[in-house]
């Protein structure tokens, strides 16, 4: 049986939007906080927002080039996309019938309310209306669409409300005003105590009842607030650009600007009005996305993150310290007595910020390398690469500035750490940087040893707390020296030479996962124990699939724990039935990768940066390294087996990809929530330093 067959593989776009249902399933779930279901609901938002500026993007692209090639299931550009369209535009309706029936009337009882503007009680209406005048009204300008005044070339995802007019003497029926982003989404009352209740109006709404105060003698029809969605992939030839972060930049301006990809109006708008618009803006009626509430879900985030209702959101906590530092002890002392593994969020992040912020003060430490893929806005990383820089050590950055939607971020601490005299490096040309690790070289003695931390995440302190990653600290010779050896890559003119023990992308990678498999299927040939594990956010390149099905096929088990795309399809007799895929959404975003091989009873583990997609494989630069230690690795396979144990968040994935419940079987278990109590036990057990 041909294992490259379309009918065994799944449509990745449409993959994609299983996994936005499932954090949608999140919003819906009664038993989840109501605060916390505002949170999902607006991740649901936030990552369509996404989809529609890359996926959707690049497919009408395809199709706007004549580009015929088929995706491995065999679906062309033109039939994906009206495939995605027709179940992004289902999940849109279920995402605001739980917004209209569930969220809002459940937060309202909970003294949490949203206005139109229309519906706020008298006593606010002078408030909002000096509001208006004071605030708002000096920021708006008025924009006339006719021959001498053309659409307005509004941002991407901004929103916009379009006025149809009428009246003696004018040359157009129609107007545009651009809410301004300057101003939050929603404004709260004037004469509310939060011991009260918390009331907000929404801007839009205000905007629209005075909007008639910036056309004098003519009559306001209608206001109807619109939203549109712009590709924003990023198109920069790094061969031919003298100066790639110049390039970037001025790429950057043009990004909010680009081709319209969606358009989104709220249910009362008409159609008249619509179709202007979708003209306008070159869209057809599949493009447009008609709400039965507020646009743009995903700016209700701040109030879901920062109402001050402990309540209606899940219980704070604080991570554990897995290495407590003293004047005896420090970090160092720590990594060469063992290896030392952290599970994000449920251990601290301040071990990392530790292990650089002491290199960075340490007289025997000579230089530091590390790789920036994203980071926080205040960056105490960055803070402590530039203190070292100015103790004189010799400082390297390799940081990607193509990281999509940090893009200026990055800039920002590029241009800063170069005037502190740190070295600066983009990358390899044509290559985003994605791999995630850091090395301190240090002088002990006669001796120089080098210590290393490699990740699953990145190097962002902000979203440690959210994503569940992996991190490995170490000082073995062999993994640190491959480390070494990768900087030297990144920052010289090298071919690749092969590494001892780590594995690199777009190199060896993709190779040495397939070489591992072989083997794993040449144990099971000579009846020796056979089994792989698989945990990461997406499995999607062909050759990898297709080695699995060899594997299954070989009779071995194949756990499959996949966070989002999925194009394996298990269950096809002959090819997968002894693959199971399974995802789990929860409190936090899963985000680790581990690979795990019984490889004929002495078990192989390896974490990395990389999913199994052609970009990390073929177009990134990432990492896949062997775990040694058999303390590090008892505890990765007890990670392993309480995620496989989940039956609460878990789902297990059909033949046509889509998912269900995991059958409970004995006692509910939710591994994040085990995770969770697991590391409040160790942190009372055992005092820590202030988090």
């Amino acid at each position: 049986m041909e294992l490259g067959d379309p009918s065994h593989f799944i449509n990745r776009g449409l993959s994609w939007l299983e996994f936005n249902q499932r954090v949608l399933d999140q919003a819906l779930d009664k038993e989840n906080p109501l605060l916390e279901r505002l949170k999902f609901l607006c991740i649901v938002s936030s990552n369509l927002d996404e989809f529609f500026e890359v996926r959707v993007a690049g497919l009408k692209q395809q199709v706007q080039t004549h580009h015929v090639a088929l995706a491995p299931d065999g679906m062309s550009p033109k039939s994906e996309l009206a495939a995605i369209s027709k179940r992004a535009r289902k999940q849109v309706e279920d995402q605001y019938r739980c917004w209209n029936e569930e969220i809002e009337p459940g937060l309202a009882a909970q003294n949490i309310k949203f206005h139109n503007f229309p519906d706020v009680p008298d006593v606010e209406s002078a408030h909002f209306e000096k509001f208006f005048h004071e605030r708002i009204f000096p920021v708006l300008t008025p924009l006339a669409i006719d021959p001498s005044h053309p659409f307005p070339q509004l941002l991407n995802k901004s929103l916009n409300i379009i006025v149809h007019l009428e009246g003696e003497g004018i040359n157009t029926d129609l107007a545009v005003v651009q809410v301004p982003r300057i101003l939050p989404r929603v404004v709260p009352f004037a004469n509310q105590t939060d011991e009260q209740g918390h009331d907000f109006v929404f801007l839009g709404s205000i905007i629209k009842h005075y909007v008639g105060s910036l056309f004098h003698g003519v009559n306001v029809l209608g206001a109807h607030l619109f939203r549109v969605t712009r590709n924003s992939n990023l198109y920069v030839d790094e061969e031919e650009a003298d100066n790639l972060l110049h390039a970037i930049e001025e790429e950057l301006r043009h990004v909010n600007r680009g081709a319209a990809v969606r358009l989104e109006v709220q249910e009362d708008c008409p159609d008249e009005v619509t179709g202007r618009l979708l003209e306008i803006f070159n869209l057809e009626q599949g493009d447009l996305y008609r709400h039965r509430g507020p646009i743009n879900l995903t700016r209700l985030m701040p109030l879901a993150l920062s109402i001050d209702r402990p309540d209606l959101r899940d219980k704070r906590f604080t991570p554990a310290t897995v290495v407590s530092l003293n004047e005896e002890a420090d970090i160092f002392w720590h990594i060469r007595k063992s290896d030392v593994l952290l599970q994000h969020p449920y251990d601290s992040f301040q071990t990392v910020l530790d292990f650089l912020g002491q290199a960075a003060e340490d007289p025997n430490v000579l230089a530091i390398k590390q790789t920036l893929y994203r980071t926080s806005s205040d960056s105490p990383l960055v803070a402590s690469l530039i203190q070292a820089a100015q103790n004189g050590k010799q400082v390297t950055v390799i940081i990607e500035l193509k990281a999509r939607f940090d893009e200026a971020a990055n800039i920002k601490w590029a241009r800063l750490m170069r005037e502190a005299g740190v070295n600066v490096i983009y990358g390899i040309a044509g290559l985003k940087t994605h791999a995630k690790a850091m090395l301190v070289v240090r002088q002990e003695g006669e001796v120089i040893r080098r210590y290393a931390h490699l990740g699953t995440g990145n190097y962002h302190p902000s979203t440690a707390r959210l994503y569940t990653d992996l991190g490995f600290l170490t000082a073995r010779e062999e993994l640190t020296s491959d480390v070494a050896t990768m900087f030297n890559i990144l920052t010289g003119v090298s071919k690749f030479p092969g590494m001892k023990e780590l594995l690199m992308a777009p190199y060896d990678l993709r190779e040495g996962m397939l070489a591992l498999i072989d083997r794993e299927i040449e144990h099971a040939k000579q009846g020796r124990p056979a089994t792989i594990f698989v945990k990461m956010n997406a499995l999607v390149e062909e050759s990898m699939i297709e080695a699995l099905y060899r594997a299954s096929q070989a009779g071995i088990k194949v756990q499959l724990f996949i966070r989002g795309i999925c194009c394996l399809r298990p269950g096809i007799p002959g090819v997968s039935e002894n693959i199971e895929v399974r995802s789990l959404v929860g409190r936090f975003l899963e985000h680790s990768r581990i690979i795990r091989f019984e490889n004929g009873g002495t078990p192989e583990i390896y974490l990395g940066s990389a999913d199994w997609m052609p970009r990390n494989l073929f177009r990134r630069v990432e990492t896949g390294f062997p775990v040694r230690n058999p303390k590090v690795q008892a505890h990765i396979q007890e990670i392993i087996d309480w995620f496989w144990r989940d039956n609460v968040k878990a789902r297990v994935m059909d033949a046509d990809g889509l998912y269900h419940p995991v059958p409970m079987i004995g006692e509910p278990f939710n591994a994040q929530a085990e995770f969770l109590a697991e590391s409040q036990r160790r942190r009372k057990a055992k005092p820590s330093v202030a988090q």
